[in-house]
């Protein structure tokens, strides 16, 4: 039988993990990024980028009410962020298939330091600027045809595998 949600007793936990959103402007994908995160625990959103589509009435319908739930910011400039994730010592994990990218299952998750996954835009994926600063570089494994799936999709994957390590 299901369970009822006031029934399911998952043990609530924090992981010191932002999420970095680089130009992300698809709203569903918007609220399916803050229930995703929401439900995995991630300390924060950061979104990257101008005149991000943030209007809570359109992004409540993916989310489920969980960005009044997920802190957030927004950081308009590529420089600004990476000064930002360089200055609060974060190891700095892209989602993204690039020439010396290794599977997602062998990221390594440091002790001493909060972890930040950047995420690329629906379009053109992680930036180059953002790649050549990252610690890791990582790729989900995939066995169709296809090279890429949807970012909130590819985040639930990522987040799952950095919170079990």
């Amino acid at each position: 039988m299901q369970l009822e949600h006031t029934a399911i007793s998952f043990e609530r936990k924090k992981f010191p993990i932002a999420l970095v959103c680089d130009h992300i402007y698809f709203q569903q994908n918007i609220g399916s990024l803050f229930r995703i995160s929401e439900a995995f625990g991630v300390e924060k959103i950061i979104f990257l980028g101008k005149n991000i589509p943030l209007n809570p009435r359109k992004i409540n319908k993916t989310s489920r009410s969980t960005h009044l739930h997920v802190p957030y910011s927004v950081i308009d400039e590529t420089n600004d962020l990476l000064d930002y994730l360089i200055h609060n010592n974060y190891e700095i994990i892209s989602l993204e298939i690039t020439n010396t990218s290794k599977p997602l299952k062998e990221v390594y998750i440091p002790t001493s330091k909060k972890i930040a996954l950047i995420i690329g835009s629906e379009i053109n994926g992680i930036c180059n600027e953002i790649l050549t600063i990252s610690n890791q570089t990582v790729h989900i494994n995939m066995f169709g045809d296809n090279s890429s799936m949807n970012v909130s999709q590819a985040t639930s994957i990522a987040l799952y595998e950095l919170t079990n390590k």
